[in-house]
């Protein structure tokens, strides 16, 4: 009889032990976990040589597919429809069918409406977030009360290579989605980053600053 009932304080010992591990599974990154995570997507992302991707945009009257090349907070995003150029300063959007291009600054939420990597300087301004594990990856949630453009973020982080592979974001209008396949980190040049009048000769400027 005692072996019978240490035998059944053992089980309920480790029934107790697995509902708890599994609960502690369950439960969200802390705070600090989820600005770890954050931080090295960021670093991952944000690699001195540079990095690139194929992505595919859907939401909000936006559906497009195409390539990114980032560099710091440089980008070259290319779709069918149009060619982006971004060398931290300046925007040059060409538009193909108009063989026109519309020259900016736009700031930051703007940026983030094309480069699904913008997230890595936005977290660290204005935003609260929390992490939870779902497969193999990170999601991180991204909130924030401030009278931004976009007012919420879900971003999917690979677990071991620390590569985001989904942005989705919330603006006043609606959801967006950008999925990245295929990142990889490569040396770029930072004249890819800029718009070569010379290569579109017959393009018509229009400068919007």
């Amino acid at each position: 009889m005692e072996i019978k009932k240490k035998c059944a304080r053992w089980f309920s010992r480790r029934g107790a032990l697995a509902l708890i591990m599994a609960l502690i599974a369950a439960m969200p990154v802390s705070a600090q976990s989820a600005k770890q995570i954050l931080d090295k997507a960021a670093a991952v992302v944000s690699a001195k040589q540079g990095a690139q991707a194929d992505f595919t945009i859907n939401g909000q009257n936006m559906n497009a597919s195409g390539t990114i090349a980032i560099k710091g907070r440089k980008f070259r995003a290319t779709t069918a429809q149009a060619i982006i150029w971004y060398d931290g300063k300046t925007q040059w959007t060409y538009m193909k069918q108009n063989d026109e291009v519309n020259v900016a600054t736009p700031n930051e939420t703007q940026q983030a409406a094309i480069n699904p990597y913008n997230f890595i300087y936005m977290y660290k301004n204005g935003y609260k977030y929390t992490t939870e594990k779902k497969g193999g990856n990170f999601v991180a949630h991204l909130t924030t009360t401030d009278k931004k453009y976009i007012l919420e973020m879900y971003i999917t982080i690979n677990q071991k290579s620390y590569t985001p592979s989904q942005v989705r974001y919330r603006t006043a209008k609606g959801w967006t989605t950008i999925d990245i396949r295929n990142f990889k980190q490569t040396s770029l040049s930072d004249g890819i980053f800029r718009f070569n009048a010379k290569e579109y000769p017959n393009a018509e400027v229009i400068d919007l600053r």
